[in-house]
């Protein structure tokens, strides 16, 4: 046997070399050997072979005494699998203990010392033969040892390591998958220690988790080593970047998330005769209210991420997202990578299609509404009678109240349904309900009366516009139609989405970009202070509110920067998500009375009798009581398109009601940077107030394009108060009325080459208004996620229905 026969340096290892070394050694030796060229650090390192363990057990005939042991084994008897599994570990490390792989390893370790000084820590993991593929991980069912020192303790640490793939965890997981236990040999791998412990480290995706969406590269880290993140044990910081903007040159940071990271592995120093290990302190108050990474840190392992997954795209002959593992280097401040496998969960997951609700039992009607969501939803009830009893809400409860605000869309996001006293189709329990995709029974009038805290309901907005709330838990069924199945028509079919959490997921459904992103709503979900409040915080004179701004600002350099980092984030989330298809972002429209409610909002905003029609929307943007808000908006959608690169950002101007003063915020715009026509900016307005249409051709001298915003349009040209249940029943856009203005707004945006489009809810609740649309040559239609895809198929029905009456109209 050759002195080093068993060895294999990270240099003399490629991926294609898994049977020898395993998965995780394999692609170990693919990153340091090809891609240092591409400035990817990779510590120095080696692999004992999977030649190594059969070898070992060969010799010891340990093969029979296994077989006995695995192959009539119950894995559902846990106590006879652990006693197994036990014998087996015991087996295969007497095995292992050979004076040969003793010496080859103190050898190898001693060439390491001499490359990083002495008593040199090292990691030691496994590396299974079917380890670390595309249709299997493995992950996290053999041991890793950390801080190993010495050759005598690796040798131990390697011996322990190949006795691991007999624990437990293992042995279910072959099982489970289909392994044979006895074709699947480990090899160990031993690496150079980051000092991680010093600095940081954690784990990269190069797509997003919970989605599948491939345009992202996810980031996590946390202080310490990252044996914490792996395993879940601290809750990490988290950084999105973008791939297609950052190979065009732009470096951003698209999103981030501050983690708690309570605590911290470092390094603890065996006493005298004992093996040197690792344990958890607390992190510091200080470490845990800022970031582990500063931006620059972040773009490079996005750098190394993409370049990862580019290699091995290459190579495998198709996309293949990778997980990855990173270390910081305390000492010299490096950023290396420590481990790289192809991605086996989100990369795999198809994406959603049309889904239809049925009931499949009755029940009593307890409470009846307007529906929202299209969904059914079966949970225990929480009477929610002011922000004090938000605390005892629980997820997948049912939310009644007599109405919803801003501040409670956390607790909103957990709800199972919600159920509200007052409010109409367009009110912010409505809203938010659809943006959240579930189901909400709105202007119930009775349900705080009716429904009691603990009773079990079935909430179903399965029925078209009437929603009932039913007593019990009543059975139904899901339908799903694949997206794959949704062909897309040949008018744009768009989405109205202002959650940028659910941006990725949405965007891989069919659609053609999104026709309304309301700015206030990110406000009030991702900054939750008034904007002239932090323009200029010293003008504050509650202290209260003072203290809050200043307990959430922490950490930035001024609330105004705050402000923009926050909002610039969250709007390029969206538009990252659905680039370069065209994201037409909203500014703010909050009427005062929504105002007053942020953080320090009641000291800027007047008190109205009817803040629907008061101060909101394109007044406020050049007055001096938001001229400074104002600005701070416009510099976050700046930097959304010059510093993140995503140029598909359109704005559109709300509430507009003269031609002058669709002017005089141009002119303000312009002035901010955000100039039309500059660098691609197409700039839209609603079309909501009646004098939009009259005037259409003036308007559209100054707008690329018009959002019918079908709701506002709605109230004014009937004169109904939208949020009234006791005029509700006339609120109705299939009114001839309401039908004569659609046509008007469209026939006059055609007329002047201008973009026209709707983003209210009346295509997606009345199909008639889409057939009419659509005959009227409208070019795009946007609707909430929980409406895409049926409206997707509505819209494709009335154009095919259109076809023959098309071709009778054709010269002969």
């Amino acid at each position: 046997m050759a002195s080093n026969g068993y060895v294999r340096w990270f240099k003399d290892i490629r991926n294609s070399d898994v049977a020898m070394v395993g998965g995780k050694n394999a692609s170990l030796g693919e990153l340091y050997s090809t891609l240092a060229a591409e400035g990817i650090l990779v510590p120095n390192g080696f692999a004992l072979s999977a030649a190594c363990y059969r070898d070992a057990l060969t010799a010891a005939g340990a093969w029979n005494r296994l077989h006995a042991l695995f192959d009539d084994l119950d894995k559902t008897d846990v106590a006879e699998l652990s006693r197994r599994a036990a014998e087996a570990r015991a087996i295969i490390y007497d095995a292992t203990g050979t004076g040969e792989i003793r010496r080859q390893v103190t050898a190898a370790y001693q060439q390491l010392e001499r490359e990083g000084g002495r008593n040199l820590a090292v990691a030691v993991r496994s590396s299974a033969t079917a380890e670390d593929l595309p249709t299997a991980s493995f992950a996290g069912q053999h041991d890793s040892f950390l801080n190993v020192r010495g050759a005598a303790a690796l040798f131990e640490a390697c011996r322990r390591c190949f006795a691991s793939i007999a624990t437990d965890r293992a042995i279910s997981y072959r099982i489970d998958n289909g392994f044979d236990h006895f074709k699947v040999y480990l090899s160990v791998g031993v690496m150079r220690m980051i000092r991680s412990d010093k600095a940081a480290s954690g784990v990269i995706f190069t797509l997003d988790t919970e989605s599948g969406f491939r345009d992202v590269v996810f980031i996590t880290g946390a202080y310490g080593l990252g044996e914490n993140v792996v395993q879940g044990q601290v809750n990490p910081d988290e950084f999105y970047v973008h791939k297609p903007t950052f190979r065009a040159g732009h470096r951003a940071v698209l999103r981030r998330s501050l983690g708690e990271k309570s605590i911290r592995m470092i390094y603890r120093r065996g006493s005298a005769g004992q093996a040197d290990t690792t344990y958890n302190v607390a992190t510091h108050k200080a470490d845990r209210a800022r970031y582990c990474l500063t931006d620059a840190e972040v773009l490079r392992l996005a750098g190394y991420a993409i370049a990862i997954e580019d290699h091995y795209s290459a190579n495998a002959g198709h996309p293949m997202p990778m997980d990855i593992e990173w270390a910081k280097d305390g000492p010299g401040g490096e950023l290396y990578v420590v481990q790289a496998r192809p991605e086996t969960v989100a990369s795999r997951r198809t994406a959603g299609g049309m889904e239809s609700y049925h009931l499949k039992g009755t029940g009593r009607k307890l409470v009846t509404g307007r529906a929202v969501g299209e969904k059914i939803a079966v949970g225990a009830v929480r009477v929610i009678e002011g922000p004090h009893d938000l605390e005892a809400f629980r997820p997948g409860e049912v939310l009644v109240a007599e109405a919803t605000r801003p501040d409670w869309e956390p607790v909103m996001k957990t709800a199972g349904a919600i159920v509200t006293d007052h409010g109409g189709r367009t009110c912010h329990a409505a809203i938010v309900a659809r943006e959240l995709g579930v189901p909400a029974v709105v202007g119930a009038g009775n349900a705080m009366a009716t429904l009691a805290t603990g009773t079990m309901v079935t909430v179903s907005c399965a029925d078209g516009d009437v929603g009932h709330v039913f007593d019990g838990a009543l059975p139904f069924e899901v339908t799903r139609l694949p997206a794959s199945e949704t062909a897309m028509p040949r008018t744009q079919v768009m989405v109205n989405l202002g959650n940028p959490e659910m941006a990725f997921s949405t965007a891989m459904l069919p659609n053609a970009g999104v026709g309304l992103a309301r700015l206030e709503f990110i406000i009030g979900e991702q900054i939750r202070a008034h904007p002239m409040a932090l323009a200029d915080p010293a003008s504050l004179r509650d202290p209260a509110a003072r203290k809050a701004i200043d307990k959430l600002t922490a950490g930035y350099a001024s609330p105004a920067a705050f402000f923009i980092e926050r909002l610039s984030e969250a709007v390029g989330t969206i538009c990252a998500a659905f680039y370069p298809k065209p994201v037409i972002v909203r500014m703010s429209d909050f009427k005062t009375n929504e105002y007053a409610r942020l953080l320090g909002g009641t000291q800027f905003e007047p008190k109205e009798e009817n803040p629907m029609l008061g101060f909101r929307g394109a007044s406020r943007y050049a007055h001096p009581a938001y001229a400074a808000g104002f600005a701070l908006e416009c510099a976050a959608m700046r930097r959304v398109r010059d510093e993140m690169g995503l140029t598909n950002l359109f704005l559109m101007i709300p509430f507009c009601r003269r031609v002058e003063e669709a002017r005089r915020v141009i002119e303000v715009m312009a002035g901010h940077g955000l100039k039309r026509g500059a660098g691609g900016l197409e700039i839209f307005v609603m079309c909501e107030i009646p004098n939009n249409v009259i005037q259409i051709d003036a308007f559209s001298q100054l707008f690329d394009g018009f959002s019918i915003g079908s709701n506002d349009l709605t109230q004014l040209t009937l004169g109904v108060d939208r949020d009234s249940e006791i005029v509700a029943f006339d609120f109705d856009e299939r009114d001839p009325g309401m039908l004569e203005m659609l046509r008007l707004a469209v026939t006059g945006a055609r007329r002047n080459g201008r973009h026209v489009g709707i983003c209210g809810e009346a295509p997606a609740n009345y199909p008639e208004i889409v057939s009419f649309l659509v005959g009227l040559g409208i070019d795009s239609i946007s609707v909430n996620p929980s409406s895409l895809l049926r409206t997707i198929a509505v819209v494709r029905e009335a154009e095919r229905a259109l076809q023959p009456a098309a071709r009778e109209r054709e010269p002969a």
